[in-house]
């Protein structure tokens, strides 16, 4: 796939998260835990105490999804740690490693900060 994978932002939950919770439970948390605007189209991505379950909250421009996956084996990486809590932005291509099961290692940022424009006085 040729393109960017840094048009959308994904940001994660660094605590674990109840995930009987729903469309508005998971939206009320991108208000208050993330303070982001759900409508922007970026996503959200959240891991139970046990991390075997994933929900990704996003809108598509249309109304909310959710996407959700649980392992038959195995842990998805830790987002949290013992230290303070401080969110975890991911880029596109992280999110789909994650999803697949890589490792997030020292629950740092595995791309280069995004490149912008200096203004010519």
């Amino acid at each position: 796939m040729i393109g960017s994978t840094r048009a959308i932002r994904v940001f994660a939950r660094p605590v674990p998260t109840d995930l009987r919770a729903g469309f508005n439970r998971l939206a009320g948390l991108v208000q208050t835990d993330f303070n982001r605007d759900l409508m922007q189209g970026d996503f959200f991505l959240f891991v139970n105490r046990t991390r075997t379950s994933a929900k990704v909250l996003l809108w598509d421009g249309t109304g909310l999804c959710i996407y959700s996956k649980k392992l038959s084996k195995g842990r998805f990486a830790s987002l949290w740690s013992d230290g303070p809590i401080k969110p975890l932005t991911l880029t596109q291509a992280e999110l789909a490693l994650f999803i697949e099961g890589a490792m997030i290692t020292l629950n740092t940022s595995l791309s280069p900060k995004e490149i912008t424009r200096k203004r010519m006085p």
